[in-house]
């Protein structure tokens, strides 16, 4: 299973008072962005970030093969984090961050920047909205 790792982050702020995880020279890791006239949260990699609706809050349940097409966005354990962000444990002892409590992924099948094929998915998998 493939999982992609942040760098420890702070949380900063992008113009129009979008929250974003930044680190302490300004690079953006998790952050809102508008494209196509939909705001939701981007990866470090600008690519798209997406919630579970069978997530309970605080809980992944996207293991295995669920896994390998929603990538876990994983980062280190006490990361200082901002309001809407925190970390969640997974059943392998990784930490991977949540927007409002729920399980960020990334989607396999995005393959550039502004990709949201995975929206919709199943009537079960969302892009993270600020």
């Amino acid at each position: 299973m493939k999982m992609k790792k942040l760098a420890p982050l702070v949380l900063a702020a992008l113009g129009a008072g979008s929250p974003a995880l930044a680190d302490q020279h300004g690079n953006d890791y998790v952050h809102s962005r508008e494209f196509r006239g939909q705001v939701y949260v981007m990866y470090q990699t600008h690519m798209s970030l997406y919630t579970y609706d069978r997530d309970p809050v605080g809980q992944s349940t996207c293991y295995g093969a669920c896994a390998e097409t929603w990538i876990p966005a994983v980062l280190d354990d006490g990361v200082k984090l901002g309001r809407n962000y925190s970390l969640i444990r997974r059943e392998d002892g990784s930490y991977q961050a949540a927007f409002r409590g729920k399980p960020l992924y990334l989607y396999s099948g995005d393959r550039k920047v502004g990709d949201i094929n995975g929206d919709g998915i199943d009537g079960v998998w969302r892009l993270a909205r600020p």
